[in-house]
Formats: structure tokens, sequence, C-alpha cells
């Protein structure tokens, strides 16, 4: 399924029957668990070294959220 990139119609052909202009994959490639390039993209994000965990962004701890919260309805 194809959506033009102008008008936002759906179309099977790439080009827009609407308005002639191109579309593009309404939808993201499928994730396959036999991925061939998984190994690349662990290697390219480095994520075999002891410091990529640190870097993996965190949710903050119940207590801060409602901390926040309370703040917020002050």
């Amino acid at each position: 399924m194809q959506q033009c990139l102008t008008c936002g119609a759906f179309s099977l052909m790439t080009v827009c029957p609407e308005c002639g202009e191109r579309a593009q994959a309404a939808a993201p490639l499928k994730w396959s668990p036999e991925d061939h390039r998984a190994s690349l993209r662990r290697k390219m994000n480095d994520v075999e070294s002891a410091d990529w965990p640190s870097n993996l962004s965190t949710l903050p701890s119940l207590e801060e959220m409602q901390a926040n919260l309370s703040q917020e309805e002050e």
C-alpha cells in the first residue's frame, strides 16, 4: 500500500492516481526474527560495549513522577 506525499491518497501504485505526484510506502517494513542486518546495527550502535546500558534513556522513579505531578497541580 502506497500513500501520496502530496494529497495523502492511498493506492497500490507509486504514482498517485488522484494528483499524479509521488507515493511512498504507507507503513514501515515488517520486523523479522531472521533479521540479517541486526549484527551490523549492533556493531554500529556499539551494543556490546560496557558503556552502552548507561547511555540508554531511563524513566524517572515513581516518587519523582509523583512529586512532579503534585508540583504541576499547584
